[in-house]
C-alpha cells in the first residue's frame, strides 16, 4: 500500500485506512465534514456535491462540482477538493468566519429550509460562480434583466444546478440566490487558484484487505495490467461503477482508473475527422468543441445532469454497452467508430458493428476504448430527440438522433441512431433507405415515419410501453420535418 493522500480544504489528508471502494462521500463524513450528505447514492440528488480542482478549459484550473457519492476516495489521490465547509473564509481567533458569496445569498434569500440539500446546492453553485466564461449581462440583484428563465443577468446558468434536488424549500429562492451572486473579488483565494496549474496526475497503488485501486501513469502500463488482470474493472468518472458499488454492493479485487491518462484525454479536429479521447469528460468535450459538432451540442444538455457530465465519459458510456445510453444514438448518426487498444496494438471498429448483444460488444478481454472517431464533413441537418418522463436529468425511454444531407429538396444521405428500442443501440437502416434519394416532403416523411415506427424490438417496462416507444420513433421524424420546413411553402 502506498501513501495515497488528498488535499481537503487546504489540508493534506491521508486516504488510509479507508477501503479501496470507499466513496469520497464516506471518506469526508468519517473525517467530520458532514455537510456532504448522502441522499440517493446514485448521483441523482446532488446532496453530496463537492468541488475538485481539474485541468481547465479557459483557465489552467477549473473548479468542477462532482458527486462525492460515486467517486472512490482513492480516485482523488493527489488531487484537491473543497467541501461546503471549506468555502467560507476563516476569521481571526475568536471571530466568526465570513460566508462565501453563494452561502451568503442562499442565506439571505431563503434558499435553505431543512438544510439537507443546501451544502450540495452551494458547491454546485460555487462551481458555476467560478466558471471562467460566466459573464454578467447587467449589474442587478434580481432577474429582471435576464435573457431567459434559465440564465441570470449575472451570467449564471441554472443548468449547473440540474443535478441538485430540494424537497422542501422550493426552487424560486434558490434561483434568486443563484441570480444574485456577483463578480469575483480580487482577494478570492479560490478564484486565484484557477490561475495556477492543477495537481499533476499521480500514479496510485492503493491496496486494502487484498483489494486494489490502481492508477498507472501511462496507457502502456494500463494495457499491460489488463492483460495480466482481465477481470479488472476499468473506471474513469465512476458514474456507472459508483452506482454498482453503492446500490448493488459490488466489489472488485482490482479497479484500474484511466481518467488521468494523457493518451485518453486528447481532442483533435483534423481536416477529415474528429477524434475524442475516451477519458475526456462530457463537460470538457462540450466546452472544447464549443458548438462545432451541432448534434453533440444538442445531446450534451440532455445527458443526465451537469454533475454527472463533469465525470462521465464517452468511453464509459460506450463501455457499459447499455441500450439506453444517450451517446450511442448520436454517435451512430455521426458514423462514429471506436478505437480499441490492447498490448498488441490498436484497431478501429465502426460503432454500428461494436455492439453484439445486451451489454455485450466486440471488445476483447484486455482491450480498452482509447478514442471515438467520426468523419468530416458533418451533415447539416441534425437533431437529437430524447423522450423521457422529465425534461432533464432522466433516463431515456427512447432516444433518436438524425443526421441528414438534404440538397435541392432531396435527401442525399440519411443516418439515424436509435436507443431504447432494442437490446443494443442500433442504426435505423430501413428508414435511412426509405429516405435516401427521395424528396424531403410530407408524403415521403410520413411513409418513412411508418417504417421508423417498426424499427427495433421495443419492450414494455416501467418507463414506457412498446407501443409508446414505436409511436415516438415515428413522431420524432415528423417533428424533424416540421422543424426543418417551418415557414417554407411549397
Amino acid at each position: 500500500m502506498t501513501a495515497a493522500r488528498i488535499t481537503v480544504n487546504g489540508k493534506d489528508t491521508p486516504i488510509a485506512p479507508a477501503a479501496s471502494h470507499t466513496t469520497a462521500l464516506d471518506f469526508l463524513r468519517e473525517r467530520g465534514l458532514t455537510g456532504t450528505k448522502e441522499g440517493c447514492a446514485e448521483g441523482e440528488c446532488g446532496a453530496c456535491s463537492v468541488l475538485v480542482a481539474r485541468p481547465g478549459v479557459d483557465k489552467p484550473t477549473d473548479w468542477v462540482a462532482v458527486n462525492a457519492c460515486l467517486v472512490p476516495a482513492a480516485a482523488l489521490d493527489g488531487q484537491e477538493i473543497v467541501t461546503s465547509e471549506g468555502l467560507a473564509t476563516p476569521g481571526e481567533p475568536g471571530t466568526a468566519s465570513t460566508l462565501h458569496p453563494v452561502q451568503q445569498e442562499m442565506a439571505v434569500r431563503g434558499g435553505s429550509q431543512c438544510g439537507y440539500c443546501t451544502p450540495g446546492f452551494i458547491c454546485s453553485m460555487a462551481a458555476e460562480y467560478y466558471r471562467p466564461d460566466r459573464c454578467a449581462h447587467a449589474d442587478s440583484s434580481d432577474d429582471s434583466d435576464a435573457t431567459d428563465a434559465e440564465h441570470g443577468p449575472n451570467g449564471f446558468d441554472l443548468h449547473a444546478l440540474s443535478g441538485n434536488l430540494c424537497r422542501c424549500t422550493g426552487y424560486r429562492p434558490i434561483r434568486d440566490a443563484a441570480f444574485a451572486v456577483g463578480t469575483l473579488a480580487d482577494e478570492d483565494l479560490l478564484a486565484q487558484r484557477r490561475e495556477q496549474d492543477p495537481p499533476a496526475p499521480v500514479a496510485t497503488d492503493y491496496t486494502r484487505d487484498g483489494k486494489a485501486f490502481l492508477r498507472p501513469g501511462t496507457l502502456a502500463e494500463v494495457l499491460r495490467l489488463l492483460r495480466e488482470r482481465p477481470d479488472a474493472v476499468v473506471v474513469a468518472g465512476s458514474t456507472d461503477w459508483g452506482v454498482e458499488v453503492n446500490i448493488r454492493s459490488r466489489r472488485a479485487d482490482c479497479v484500474i482508473a484511466v481518467d488521468r491518462l494523457p493518451e485518453l484525454r486528447e481532442l483533435r479536429v483534423a481536416s477529415d475527422h474528429v477524434e475524442i479521447g475516451a477519458a475526456l469528460t462530457l463537460t470538457e468535450i462540450e466546452r472544447r468543441l464549443d458548438g462545432r459538432v451541432p448534434l453533440l451540442g444538442q445531446l450534451f444538455p440532455q445527458f443526465a445532469s451537469r454533475l454527472i457530465r463533469n465525470g462521465a465519459t464517452l468511453g464509459g458510456n460506450l463501455g457499459t454497452g447499455s441500450p439506453i445510453g444517450d451517446s450511442p444514438p448520436a454517435l451512430l448518426a455521426l458514423e462514429a467508430s471506436v478505437v480499441l487498444a490492447d498490448a498488441d496494438g490498436e484497431r478501429e471498429v465502426p460503432l454500428a458493428d461494436y455492439f453484439t448483444g445486451y451489454r455485450q460488444s466486440v471488445r476483447r478481454p484486455g482491450e480498452l476504448i482509447r478514442a471515438v472517431r467520426f468523419p468530416l464533413p458533418l451533415s447539416p441537418v441534425v437533431a437529437f430527440h430524447k423522450i423521457a418522463k422529465r425534461r432533464f436529468d432522466d433516463i431515456s425511454s427512447v432516444a433518436v438522433a438524425f443526421a441528414l444531407d438534404i440538397e435541392d429538396g432531396v435527401v442525399r444521405k440519411a443516418r439515424i441512431g436509435l436507443g431504447g428500442v432494442a437490446a443494443t443501440p442500433i442504426r435505423s437502416l430501413a428508414t435511412e433507405a426509405a429516405l435516401e434519394g427521395k424528396a424531403w416532403t410530407a408524403e415521403t416523411v410520413q411513409a418513412a415515419a411508418r417504417v421508423l415506427g417498426a424499427e427495433g424490438t421495443p419492450m414494455n417496462d416501467h418507463r414506457a410501453s412498446a407501443d409508446y416507444r414505436s409511436a415516438m420513433l415515428g413522431q420524432s421524424l415528423l417533428k424533424l420535418h416540421a422543424q426543418t420546413t417551418e415557414g417554407v411553402t411549397s
